[in-house]
């Protein structure tokens, strides 16, 4: 690693501190209902929405009716994203008078947003309207965002209630987590972004005339619209000379805000943060990668504030921050090195400051090595999916990397909600783990870890590795699935299997080597993607409901404490430890015999 990436990951750490820590603070008065000062007008607002809602905000809900309450909020909202899009033409702030989105489009984009993955299948500028940008896709950004929250909310009162039937009320969690979470953080990001160059209108696209005409190659698309490919696989083009340029305008800082805040990751543009009008200056990317840390982490300091001891929430936090600084470092040193096909050519890529030497393949000038290398491992950390460089182009290693702190189970800080939840469900195998090493009944926060709870847990930690195995198993023997690989060998099966890791994880970035948007593809990660989030929140809030009906035990002697480097140590090796007895073998076949190929081209692989 260069001094100018470890700076840089200093910095990021320290400034996420700093703003973490009181977030956290706050987020664990929302958490509790608690009164906020100077925002008594706020809860009157609130009040006035359960009454036009019709809720009672002082019913409580056990696991079964939160799950059934959460289940139904997020159908109804894939049903009206998917309906928006099916009628887009025909609604409101359409300038450019864009088509309605095809059926099987629709179907993956409205489980996408609503899942929290935002896997884009589309160019956004070129696809949606300015409604269906706004409402339907930037509303799920929020909803989706509180809908973790809510859940991570339900599980931290699973801890710390005592033999009580309910973990709270879904539909209090949800409109005090979009109320005083989201909606202001977003407020103040968007001005921010406006700022420092992000645009916001509703203009038509502008079309503008080029200084220079441009020769370019033009690809050409069959009548089902997909390109057309010669015998060999290559794109068909024709020569093409450019003397305008259309800008495509819209209300992009209102929804990038939201984009990274909510750990969402669905770009405006199909460019995502590597286009000017959503990532304009090298401030602008630093505060989108705070953003994107910004609630994971705060969230871990609401929990030690809720469990009343705050060296839980430093605990968990240490853990996410262990395995992240490794994983971006890895990505970092991976990218620095010379990539050895350019070198080969005589392409010299060391004597810019931003780039400082190594592989500049797919990234963005503008930021360099360092920032797009940092912006990799904190997108694949989170399930935020946004991207200012493209996976595809990462060395071996750092794909795999940013592949790997997926497979983890999206806990590495992680995204809004789901991080933290799926953070402490693994904390909850790893004191059960302690407990058969020394013969105890094993406790975590003063509850007992019983055989129900741990068949909820396991259940909630395989589901997304068998989606992911199964998934990437089901499209490599299928004609329909080997279609969409742009490149052959190792590197095509890992565009493959980061494709499900994604989907499953509920992550949304990509290699951008696949080409996805297909019937195929898209109903098959869609299931990937619907089932990845509610197969794995269902079962969390059957452990949230069963730790809340027990008595909290009192600390003794025998008790494992669960907020020391012992602890850690602990909670770091389980992950790690599933995640490479989960996807070692696949890692196998795709980048690490790339590496090898790439680095070490004597050897024979069969």
């Amino acid at each position: 690693m260069t001094n100018q990436s470890i700076v840089l990951l200093v910095v990021f750490l320290a400034v996420l501190l700093v703003l973490a820590y009181p977030l956290g603070t706050y987020m664990a008065k929302v958490g509790e209902d608690a009164p906020i000062r100077g925002l008594g007008w706020l809860r009157s607002f609130e009040h006035w929405l359960y009454r036009l809602a019709g809720k009672d905000a002082n019913a409580t809900m056990n696991w079964k009716t939160y799950a059934i309450a959460l289940l139904a909020f997020n159908t109804l909202g894939a049903l009206f994203v998917y309906g928006v899009q099916r009628l887009q033409l025909w609604l409101p702030l359409n300038p450019q008078g864009m088509a309605n989105v095809s059926t099987d489009s629709s179907f993956n984009t409205a489980v996408a947003f609503v899942t929290n993955t935002n896997w884009q299948g589309y160019a956004g500028e070129a696809t949606m309207s300015y409604f269906t940008q706004m409402v339907a896709l930037a509303g799920q950004n929020f909803f989706s965002a509180a809908t973790g929250i809510a859940v991570v909310f339900a599980l931290i009162r699973g801890f710390t209630l005592r033999s009580s039937k309910s973990i709270g009320n879904f539909w209090v969690d949800m409109t005090r987590s979009t109320l005083y979470v989201l909606l202001p953080l977003s407020l103040v990001f968007a001005v921010f972004l406006v700022g420092q160059g992000v645009i916001q209108n509703f203009s038509p696209s502008k079309t503008v005339a080029l200084i220079d005409q441009v020769s370019y190659q033009m690809p050409q698309n069959g009548p089902d619209g997909q390109p057309l490919k010669d015998a060999a696989g290559a794109p068909v083009t024709k020569d093409a000379v450019a003397t305008t340029q259309t800008l495509s305008m819209g209300p992009v800082a209102s929804q990038e805000a939201i984009k990274m805040l909510g750990t969402n990751g669905g770009g405006f543009f199909n460019a995502n943060s590597a286009h000017p009008y959503e990532n304009p200056t090298a401030l602008a990317n630093f505060f989108q990668m705070i953003a994107i840390f910004l609630i994971p982490a705060g969230l871990c300091f609401a929990f030690g504030r809720m469990v009343g001891d705050m060296r839980q929430g430093w605990a968990v936090l240490a853990a996410m921050t262990i395995v992240f600084v490794i994983a971006a470092g890895t990505i970092m040193w991976s990218e620095q090195q010379v990539m050895p096909a350019l070198h080969a050519l005589g392409v010299d890529q060391s004597h810019s400051l931003l780039q400082a030497g190594g592989n500049m393949e797919g990234k963005e000038t503008r930021f360099g090595i360092s920032a797009s290398s940092l912006f990799a491992a904190i997108t694949t950390a989170a399930s935020c999916g946004a991207v200012n460089a493209m996976h595809d182009s990462l060395m071996p290693l750092g794909g795999m990397t940013a592949m790997v702190l997926m497979q983890f189970g999206e806990v590495i800080f992680g995204g809004v909600g789901s991080g933290l939840y799926g953070m402490l469900i693994f904390a909850i195998l790893a004191v059960f783990i302690a407990g058969l090493m020394i013969g105890r009944t094993p406790e975590y926060l003063g509850k007992k870890i019983q055989a129900y709870d741990m068949k909820m847990t396991s259940i909630a930690i395989l589901v997304t590795p068998a989606l992911v195995l199964i998934g990437t198993a089901i499209a490599v023997m299928c004609d329909a699935g080997k279609a969409g690989i742009l490149n052959p060998g190792a590197h095509g099966f890992s565009e493959i299997l980061y494709a499900f890791t994604s989907a499953a994880n509920n992550n949304g970035s990509a290699f951008a080597g696949l080409s996805a948007n297909t019937p195929f593809y898209n109903v098959i990660l869609s299931i990937a993607m619907w089932f990845g989030r509610f197969a794995m929140i269902v079962p969390i809030l059957a452990v949230a409901g069963s730790l809340a009906s027990k008595k909290r035990l009192e600390v003794t002697a025998g008790t494992l404490p669960t907020h020391g480097p012992l602890f850690v140590t602990l909670l770091i090796g389980t992950v790690v430890m599933l995640g490479v007895l989960n996807y070692v073998p696949a890692l196998a076949l795709g980048p690490v015999i790339e590496h090898l190929q790439l680095f070490a081209p004597h050897l024979s692989i069969n």
